[in-house]
């Protein structure tokens, strides 16, 4: 095997890469990759958990923004036959494509620059993932995983929770990192339903309608929700317009953008 140029992490990558090999082995167990599965992971970095997870024999493809880790990556990897990479951007990546007919696991260290917009992007591809494990800011896992009520649960939370079990797994600290972040970091498993809990008529609707409730979170539904749906027909659902958008549950905001469909009708 070769020796890897070195590299050194990119603020404008966001890179803080993974050194701690307790933490990088609790993560492969919690992945548990099996030789006839399809892993994607996404930011490998110099390949913390990369080399553990081609170990299992699985077919991994790794997609990876950074050109100067193109090299290590091929030095390390570039010999295994159930190898592949990918240069590019993982927002704008066709999950879709390379899951071709087949279901893919999706694993990754993700930027926290980007995490929000591309855990979007991947659950438009919800039906060919089985399961996606990330490192994420643990707000974000905070966020992806709060409960009604909370100061945390808001729109990127109820579309996650739409499309997935969430389950936030460990804490890793700043310390299991090179460099070191400023803040804490979380696992999280996304486990997509086969069928959503609470199917909306329009999911384009529903995301309408948590932009504009979560847009003034602190104003009751009738005033955030007005330009979308009136107070009365909000009452109608058995639903308090008074309430602030973090007092819902994902039942009722699917409920309301059913309504918004058919008063559109």
């Amino acid at each position: 095997m070769q020796s890897p140029p070195l590299h050194q992490a990119r603020k404008r990558f966001g890179q803080n890469f993974l050194n701690d090999q307790g933490i990088i082995r609790r993560i492969v167990r919690s992945v548990a990759p099996l030789e006839h599965q399809r892993v994607l992971e996404i930011g490998p970095g110099q390949g913390a958990i990369t080399e553990s997870i081609l170990a299992s024999g699985c077919q991994l493809d790794v997609i990876e923004l950074d050109r100067d880790l193109i090299p290590i990556l091929e030095a390390k990897f570039g010999g295994e036959a159930n190898f592949r990479i990918h240069q590019g951007d993982a927002l704008k990546f066709d999950i879709t494509a390379l899951a071709a007919g087949e279901r893919l696991r999706v694993v990754g260290n993700l930027p926290y620059n980007i995490s929000t917009p591309l855990i979007f992007h991947l659950l438009t591809a919800h039906n060919c993932i089985t399961d996606m494990h990330f490192m994420l800011q643990k707000e974000v896992v905070d966020r992806l995983a709060a409960q009604p009520g909370s100061k945390t649960y808001g729109r990127l939370g109820i579309m996650a929770q739409y499309y997935c079990e969430v389950e936030s797994l460990f804490d890793v600290p700043p310390e299991a990192f090179t460099p070191r972040p400023k803040v804490q970091s979380a696992i999280v498993r996304l486990t997509p339903y086969e069928t959503p809990p609470c199917p909306a008529n329009n999911v384009d609707t529903l995301q309408t309608v948590l932009r504009s409730a979560f847009n003034q979170r602190r104003k009751t539904l009738r005033n955030t929700l007005k330009g979308v749906i009136d107070s009365e027909a909000i009452e109608s659902l058995g639903i308090d317009s008074g309430l602030r958008p973090e007092q819902l549950g994902l039942a009722e905001y699917v409920a309301i953008a059913n309504a918004v469909d058919s008063n559109s009708e």
